[in-house]
């Protein structure tokens, strides 16, 4: 498990920036604009972003501005996908339980209003 994009996505408000960046590239001032924070408080949320490979920087003449990275989100995803096999069996004993007790049911025709 990578640690740097769970580090990441750990706080709100580098989930709000992700979504940002999600839309379009931004400098740090356009992202600055969406929050009361200081210019120092927002490049360390990009630079963790950054580190967690969830965004990436690039130069555009004198700018810097910042891109969301889908494909940083694949060691997140994987991860997560690990525990689908749980709920893929929990689910589907619950349904088998279900089907059971419905046809262990006579009388279920009848409750039916």
């Amino acid at each position: 498990m990578s640690q740097p994009q769970f580090k990441a996505l750990a706080d709100p408000t580098r989930r709000d920036i992700l979504r940002l960046l999600s839309q379009q590239e931004m400098t740090i001032a356009q992202v600055c604009d969406h929050f009361t924070m200081t210019r120092a408080a927002v490049k360390k949320h990009l630079s963790v972003l950054e580190a967690g490979g969830l965004i990436s920087s690039h130069a555009r003449g004198r700018e810097c501005l910042n891109r969301f990275e889908p494909a940083g989100f694949a060691p997140v995803r994987d991860w997560i996908g690990f525990f689908d096999q749980f709920w893929d069996h929990h689910l589907s004993a619950l349904n088998s339980a279900i089907e059971k007790d419905q046809s262990d049911d006579p009388d279920r025709d009848q409750n039916k209003d």
